[in-house]
């Protein structure tokens, strides 16, 4: 009653705020406090209504409410918040790294149907396709069900004639029909993509409201006055033409294109239906047996693969992923994550190969296992820390790899000691693969715990199960020096910078633990290789969070007791004995780790071992290429490593980095794959020995080929067009790697395309500018000189993959000899082609 000022601290609206002011209305003005929330007295904004208010902006807005008010205290509360900025300003900047933004589930039709030919943009709106926004020509956004509006009264006033609008069956069904209808009243020229991939996928995965199929979608467009109607599907032999309105027409999802190019021609309101079933709901469907699980898995054969990225550009596709090897970053598909699309292998690369298989291979644990009973049953007991005082716990981590699952172990555990829990989770866009954060906090009372989230400066142990994420402001501001303890798996989970730009995005890694390290310091900064543990071990990467739990509890830096958080995971009921068995095998990695790195060295048995010195290197390239050709061609290769290897000793001391580029890259440009390395590289029983480590009970093989002799060309692109080869294949592989001493000479029909003729004439360029450089190397020119040795890593792929790498890297060579004679190097023009 005697208050002189009200503060009402509420996220979004004022709400409760009105609710005061209208209480205290009719009182005296006596009596009656200046109530603040949302503006101040003088009508300045003060508590934001947008997004989620932060500690410090209350504390801000308490002195701006208070401290004119309170001798003292204001000024105290104002050192306070002063402090806190100024701690938050010292945080190790946020150089080099990237956000873990939102993407594409492996194998969404997102991936495939928000494609738009070039030249034409679209709009997005409401569900998945929202994630298209600012690539892909995607550049409007709208309300539910108002989609397509903008249209209606832009098209007036552009010179572009036609657009296409992205649209959720969900959304069709709540209010998008209405917008439909609309643009067909405005007569816009719009084609509508409708998804039909029967769940509401952003929210849940549950079923839109309604008898909802496509063809009864088809109907009610056709009785709107939808102009033509296409019903693009997977699998479109399921449909049948009797069941659509006159017109309408069913084709594959791999015609989109062109007929979505036909579609922007006609003027009026078109649809088109794509069909294809939620890649989250396909999983979920058949790990309970409602969908039939295709046999066929899709495998990338990394010693053809030329790591030009063409699949992750056909794909979308986040299960596509990079693969570190003896020969360059390539790629993989990440079997565990792969929904079966198949779209990968549009990529113009012969690297793809269809296996038929009955599942993924576990790794052979066998000896692991026989040692594993006694070392994790007779583990130290840590001393763990009380929980007087409330305990921090921040854990970081990607949407659906079980983040959450470890707070609420925590909290249950925590719960069956009788102490206080509570957990707050920052999910967002979680389902889509986004960040996870989890608050995590413990106290022996539950009446210790005020609020459920950590604040700034006061996490006592960071579980970096992403350290993408636990490098991001969010959660490095609850971190401090000489209180927080960060544990950090090791594991580059790929982001959608990644698929975006597969070539040339690296991942963070130093960036990430720098600014970690920074903040707790080097002492209290722990790094974990958890997820290849987890592989290694336990044949699963889902388990590596238990064990980074395990890892920071042996450490003593979780306040439970191990009796409860067994019986936590025997209470969770979801893989008891691999979840006990994560949280035991960390516990031993945090004891000895020396004995565990040892034992997942004997189970990784798949890990190919890489070349670590300028020796090894330059010896195995020569195997190769012996193998490629014949010996001369080795020696060649040899002859001119070893003159570069001499004239950088001479200017540097000893080989380095430019000796190692062209060691690498004049192997690259030797070792063309052409049709009989291809047949060679497949014939190679490692081949057959990959296949059989990454899958269980291997059947009929398949190989992606693009024979330019043989293969149809795409009327829109003039692209060669891939074809599906059986397993006589492999019979002819066998053949025509025997016939590799053509290669190049009179009677080589392979060696007379143009292509050929390209890859032969940049080894002659190569060489070329390799003895420029020698006989002009100096220390001032070093770096220089390594730019143009490493340059050829641009030109990668097949076909007019390749072509168009190869334009870039000539087209860039100009610029690199400038900086060359910049360097100090005699004044010159660039090496031409040699034939």
């Amino acid at each position: 009653a005697n208050a002189e000022v009200a503060l009402v601290v509420e996220e979004k609206r004022a709400n409760v705020e009105a609710q005061v002011k209208d209480g205290l209305y009719n009182r005296p003005a006596s009596e009656r406090p200046v109530v603040l929330g949302k503006r101040t007295e003088t009508d300045a904004p003060l508590i934001k209504p947008l997004g989620q208010i932060h500690p410090d902006d209350v504390i801000e807005a308490m002195i701006t409410a208070f401290a004119t008010r309170l001798e003292g205290e204001g000024d105290r509360w104002r050192r306070v918040y002063e402090d806190r900025m100024a701690a938050k300003r010292s945080a190790a900047p946020a150089v080099g790294l990237v956000n873990r933004k939102a993407f594409f589930c492996a194998g969404c039709p997102h991936n495939t149907s928000t494609n738009v030919p070039e030249g034409s943009v679209a709009g997005g709106g409401i569900g998945c396709h929202i994630l298209a926004l600012g690539s892909r020509n995607t550049e409007v956004v709208c309300q539910m069900g108002g989609e397509g509006v903008f249209w209606v009264g832009a098209q007036h006033f552009v010179d572009t004639p036609h657009t296409f609008q992205n649209l959720g069956d969900g959304t069709y069904q709540h209010s998008g029909v209405l917008a439909i209808r609309q643009a067909i009243a405005a007569k816009a020229n719009i084609t509508f993509k409708i998804l039909y991939n029967d769940a509401v996928a952003m929210t849940g995965g549950q079923t839109a409201e309604g008898p909802l199929t496509p063809d009864r979608i088809a109907r009610q467009l056709a009785a709107e006055g939808v102009v033509d109607i296409r019903l693009v599907s997977d699998h479109p032999e399921n449909h049948s033409l009797a069941q659509l309105p006159a017109g309408a027409q069913i084709q594959h999802r791999d015609d989109l294109d062109a007929i979505q190019r036909d579609l922007r021609e006609k003027e009026g309101v078109t649809a088109i239906i794509y069909e294809q079933t939620c890649a989250t709901e396909k999983r979920r469907r058949r790990k309970r047996g409602l969908m039939e699980d295709p046999k066929e898995r899709v495998f990338i054969n990394d010693r053809v693969c030329e790591g030009c990225g063409d699949c992750s550009v056909k794909s979308n596709c986040i299960a596509v992923e990079p693969h570190e090897t003896e020969f360059g970053v390539k790629r993989r598909v990440n079997q565990s994550s792969c929904n079966k699309d198949y779209s990968c292998v549009k990529g113009f690369c012969p690297s793809f190969v269809e296996v038929e298989a009955d599942g993924i291979a576990k790794p052979d644990t066998s000896a692991v296992e026989a040692v594993a009973g006694d070392l994790l049953a007779n583990l130290p007991q840590p001393d763990l820390p009380d929980a007087y005082k409330p305990f921090n716990i921040l854990v970081t981590g990607i949407g659906g790899t079980g983040v959450v699952t470890i707070g609420q172990l925590l909290a249950m555990a925590a719960h069956l000691e009788g102490r206080g829990a509570m957990v707050l989770d920052h999910t967002g866009l979680a389902q889509k693969g986004g960040s996870v954060i989890s608050h995590v906090r413990v106290a022996d009372r539950m009446d210790g715990l005020k609020c459920s989230a950590i604040v700034d400066g006061e996490a006592d142990v960071l579980l970096a199960c992403d350290m993408l994420t636990a490098a991001t402001d969010e959660a490095i501001t609850k971190l401090s020096r000489g209180r927080s303890t960060a544990i950090v798996n090791m594991v580059e989970a790929p982001t959608s910078d990644f698929v975006k730009d597969s070539v040339r995005f690296d991942f963070p890694t130093e960036a990430a633990i720098a600014r970690i390290r920074k903040t707790t310091g080097e002492n209290d900064t722990a790094l974990f290789d958890a997820t290849t543990y987890a592989e290694a071990l336990l044949g699963d990467a889902i388990g590596a969070n238990l064990m980074m739990l395990g890892y920071a509890w042996q450490l003593g830096r979780i306040p439970i007791s191990f009796e409860a958080i067994d019986r936590a995971i025997e209470l969770n009921g979801v893989a008891i004995p691999m979840n006990r068995e994560a949280f035991a095998w960390g516990r031993l990695a945090a004891v000895d780790p020396e004995r565990a790195a040892k034992l997942v060295a004997e189970a990784r048995s798949d890990i190919e071992p890489v070349s670590e010195t300028l020796e090894d290197l330059r010896a195995r390239r020569e195997r190769e290429l012996t193998a490629y050709q014949d010996a001369a061609y080795a020696e060649r290769y040899k002859a001119l490593v070893d003159r570069a290897a001499d004239a950088e000793t001479r200017v540097a001391g000893a080989p380095g980095a430019l000796s190692d580029a062209v060691a690498r890259f004049y192997y690259k440009l030797l070792a063309y794959k052409d049709e009989y390395e291809v047949a060679r590289l497949y014939s190679d029983p490692q081949f057959r020995e990959k296949l059989k480590k990454q899958f269980a009970g291997v059947g009929t093989l398949k190989v992606y080929l693009a024979p330019p002799l043989l293969s149809p060309k795409d009327p829109v692109t003039g692209e060669l067009q891939k074809r599906k080869f059986g397993p006589w294949i492999f019979t002819a592989f066998d053949i025509l790697r025997r016939f590799k001493f053509l290669r190049g000479g009179a009677f080589d029909i392979f060696g007379k395309t143009e292509e050929r003729r390209m890859e032969r004439a940049l080894i002659g360029e190569y060489e070329a500018d390799i003895e420029r450089i020698l006989g002009a190397l100096t220390k001032s020119n070093l770096d220089a000189a390594v730019a143009i040795a490493f340059a050829p890593d641009e030109i990668r792929g097949f076909g007019h993959v390749k072509e168009r790498n190869v334009n870039a890297y000539r087209a860039g060579a100009e610029k690199r000899w400038a900086e060359f004679e910049k360097a100090g190097a005699p004044q010159g023009a660039p090496s031409k082609e040699a034939a």
